[in-house]
Order: structure tokens, then C-alpha cells, then sequence
């Protein structure tokens, strides 16, 4: 499975396959075979190269936590297409709009606003299903929205104007 972690600006796709405790681990050019292991709750031993390991995992704000050793790394991980969705999905600004496109293939589930209605950076506009998740995709900044060019139960495609505001 491809995951996306987020350490302060840096970002880096991880693929990790395995079960049952063993892993192999994939970080660009580098791989680890992994042995890990839940030993209390949100404290794992880990088994790489040889090295034992002993990580404390927290929740911290959406992110963890994790101290090994004398350090502590606050890594925000998520799948990979949620993190496509999360970073790609929203506006596309133009001179006097912003124009939601489709971050990849998916089909609307629920749109939450018409032509005409005023919006606040936040507020949902419709719902996404792509790849078995359902994703809420917001407004980025207040306006009105100008178009909506999508109902519930389209398929949509990646780059398709969804919605428009001014």
C-alpha cells in the first residue's frame, strides 16, 4: 500500500507490503525489511537491519507523534490517494474565480451548494467518491459560487471543472 508522509516541508511517498508484523518498506531508492511489532498500546518494537528500535507512537493534531531514542519526528501519514485528493483537489484561481476540478477519476455522491450561494473559505461543496473513499471537498476562500457543473451520481473525470466561485 502507498502511503504519503509529510515531515515538516519534506514529503515522501512510502510503499510498505508485508503482514503480520513483517514489512518491507520502500522510501525512494531505499528498502527495508521490517520486523514491528505492538507491544503496548501506541509503543512498537521495531527490527531493522539488524537495529532494535523502540517507537512511541502518539496522536498529536492529525499527526503522530513518534519518539525514538532522544528524538521526536511529528510525521503526518495518510494514503496516497487521500493525500492526492487533500493536496490537488480545490482551486484552480483565475483573474476573477476559483474553479474546483476533479483531483482524479471518481463520481459525485452529494453536491451541497447552488448557483448563487454564498460561501466561506471551509464550507463543503460537494462529495467525491474516488478509489472506495468518500472525500468532502471544500471552498479555499469565500465567494459566491457562479457554477456548479455536476449533480449527484455523475462520473467525473481528473481536471473536470466541478464547481465555480467569484
Amino acid at each position: 500500500m502507498k502511503f504519503v508522509a509529510t515531515l515538516g516541508d519534506a514529503v515522501e511517498t512510502v510503499d510498505v507490503t508485508g503482514a503480520r508484523g513483517r514489512y518491507r518498506v520502500t522510501l525512494g531508492d531505499e528498502v527495508w525489511e521490517v520486523d514491528a511489532r505492538l507491544t503496548a498500546q501506541g509503543i512498537y518494537s521495531l527490527l531493522i537491519a539488524g537495529v532494535s528500535y523502540v517507537a512511541d507512537v502518539t496522536d498529536h493534531d492529525g499527526s503522530c507523534a513518534v519518539d525514538v531514542g532522544d528524538e521526536t519526528y511529528v510525521i503526518r501519514v495518510e494514503e496516497q490517494t487521500r493525500y492526492i485528493i487533500r493536496t490537488k483537489a480545490g482551486t484552480v484561481r483565475g483573474r476573477a474565480h476559483q474553479t474546483l476540478v476533479a483531483p482524479l477519476p471518481g463520481k459525485i455522491t452529494h453536491v451541497a451548494v447552488t448557483a448563487g450561494d454564498a460561501v466561506n473559505a471551509g464550507d463543503p461543496l460537494l462529495v467525491i467518491e474516488a478509489m472506495k473513499m468518500e472525500n468532502e471537498l471544500r471552498a479555499s476562500a469565500p465567494g459566491t459560487v457562479a457554477e456548479v457543473h455536476v449533480q449527484a451520481g455523475q462520473t467525473v473525470n481528473a481536471g473536470d471543472v466541478l464547481v465555480v466561485i467569484d
